[in-house]
């Protein structure tokens, strides 16, 4: 499994219109064979600050970058953004999915 989280810190001008501006890049990168989520978060510390936690089989990596909707959507994402985002990329081989919480399991 591929597992990526990028930090994008947005104008903050532009905060509010973020989740809109990068829907429908959103929607079709859900829509990807091999994708296995994909979804945004708000930072409660930093309003400014979204986060992006991706899930991808292991082959589906280059189909994704090399999509239609990839150039743009960073097109649509590079004029509300205040700098360069961060992004932590692995490769996690024998995973396929989330695991539990092994210290706070609720029954």
């Amino acid at each position: 499994m591929i597992f990526i989280v990028v930090k994008y810190s947005v104008k903050p001008e532009a905060a509010d219109k973020w989740l809109s501006a990068v829907s429908e890049f959103t929607q079709a990168t859900r829509q990807e064979p091999g994708n296995k989520w994909f979804e945004w978060y708000k930072s409660v510390e930093e309003p400014n600050t979204f986060l992006l936690v991706e899930g991808f089989e292991d082959d589906a990596g280059a189909a994704h970058v090399n999509s239609e909707h990839f150039p743009k959507g960073l097109a649509a994402m590079k004029p509300l953004l205040a700098k360069t985002p961060s992004i932590v990329s692995q490769s996690l081989p024998g995973k396929s999915d989330w695991d539990l919480m092994g210290e706070l399991v609720i029954e």
